[in-house]
């Protein structure tokens, strides 16, 4: 299948790279790529002029800008692009989208096909109320995943590097996914999941319990649980108990501090409670673990 891109003539500094078909074969029928693998990608700076219209699209498409503006034009949704912005466009969506006239955008991108693309695209946008805009802000991390993958375009289509450029691909999309229930919940104004996370990260040396953290949210207890578990797939008290037994795992893997002022570190004064909850969560006991760490 052609890969249709827009014809924005590249610049000294801009890239397009489209995966040639016997690549594309080869990725669809290796067992560590098919099932997401890019079709073509590239860098667009300053793209003065760029702009493209989609009436059936046959891949999925990641953008990434990380500078000036830009439009997307989604069924009968106008929605502005701006630095920190990821545009997540999926197979069969009617779509246009161009650079701001005055402000250019420089976007990063990349097409893909696989048997998981689409959803791997749908764990980033979070479901049918998360927008196809996501601002996730400018994160040195994907940026510097995006120039490993144009990387590629140096190796000779080298198969075995066009599988690994596909599972880059594959992180890069499962990072969004991580990232982007926190961005969703500040954005919509439903809940400030960085602050909660701060907050027990403050909390790990003692307690915490579910009413000061639905206080902090401005939400009952009822209401703040479950919508933090929609938001993270897990309950709040869970999650503070396993930012715990991090830290215990931590303590124990760069000190030779006792099993005993572990748990007191973390605000426990029974080590035997504290051992018990560790091997709950971690699967083996904090003696085990210093032990199994050193082997």
């Amino acid at each position: 299948m052609t890969v249709e891109l827009s014809q924005w003539p590249l610049t000294s500094d801009g890239m397009r790279i489209i995966v040639p078909e016997f690549v594309r074969e080869y990725l669809a029928r290796n067992e560590f790529a098919k099932q997401c693998y890019p079709t073509a990608f590239g860098y667009y700076p300053r793209a003065s002029g760029h702009r493209m219209s989609r009436p059936e699209h046959h891949d999925n498409l990641l953008m990434f800008c990380t500078a000036g503006r830009g439009t997307l034009e989604l069924g009968s949704q106008s929605l502005d692009v701006g630095a920190g912005d990821a545009l997540l466009l999926p197979r069969g969506s009617h779509h246009s989208y161009h650079a701001d006239a005055l402000d250019p955008w420089t976007i990063y991108w990349v097409h893909f096909e696989g048997e998981l693309a689409g959803k791997l695209l749908g764990a980033v946008r979070g479901g049918k109320e998360f927008a196809p805009v996501l601002s996730v802000g400018t994160h040195s991390r994907l940026i510097a995943d995006f120039e490993t993958l144009i990387e590629t375009r140096k190796t000779g289509y080298n198969r075995r590097s066009f599988v690994h450029a596909s599972n880059l691909l594959r992180q890069m999309l499962t990072y969004l996914s991580a990232v982007a229930p926190a961005v969703q919940a500040k954005a919509q104004h439903k809940m400030d999941l960085d602050g909660i996370h701060a907050l027990m990260e403050e909390k790990l040396h003692g307690q915490l319990d579910l009413a000061t953290l639905a206080r902090y949210a401005n939400l009952s207890r009822y209401h703040f649980s479950n919508k933090y578990k929609a938001l993270t797939g897990h309950s709040p008290i869970q999650h503070f108990l396993h930012l715990k037994m991090e830290r215990a795992c931590y303590l124990l893997d760069i000190s030779g501090i006792s099993i005993k002022d572990v748990s007191r570190t973390l605000g426990y004064e029974d080590s035997y409670y504290f051992s018990r909850l560790f091997k709950k969560i971690i699967g083996v006991a904090p003696k085990q673990y210093r032990n199994l760490r050193r082997g």
